[in-house]
């Protein structure tokens, strides 16, 4: 059973930074062999990608991440994080860490929030 580890959110002032981490367990094979996203969801609207790290190392980020937020990943640890600086009060959101297969098969974290209040 894959199971999740997210740590990292909280509140943060405008301009302030936080750094997300994710912990992944239960998994088959190596971690080196998945892909891994973070997303974010505010109450009302559709999860949406934040940013992806596939299993090369090349990463994908959203126009509202570009420049502010870097994603990376440790496979020794079994991790991913999510590094964010000037951060906005429209990034408050509950952010998810989700794991891929290269088959697409996918696991999702529980969830984290950040709060960046206005």
């Amino acid at each position: 059973q894959v199971q999740f580890v997210e740590s990292g959110g909280g509140s943060a002032q405008p301009g302030g930074s936080l750094r997300l981490t994710c912990e992944v367990s239960g998994y088959r094979g190596s971690f080196r062999m998945y892909h891994l996203d973070w997303h974010r969801q505010v109450p009302g609207n559709k999860r949406e990608l934040v940013a992806r790290i596939r299993r090369t190392g090349d990463t994908t980020y959203a126009d509202f991440a570009k420049g502010r937020f870097t994603i990376s990943r440790d496979n020794a640890r079994d991790t991913v994080y999510l590094e964010m600086k000037s951060l906005k009060s429209e990034d408050t959101a509950v952010y998810y860490c989700r794991l891929q297969a290269e088959n697409g098969l996918d696991w999702w974290g529980q969830g984290t929030q950040v709060t960046v209040p206005s």
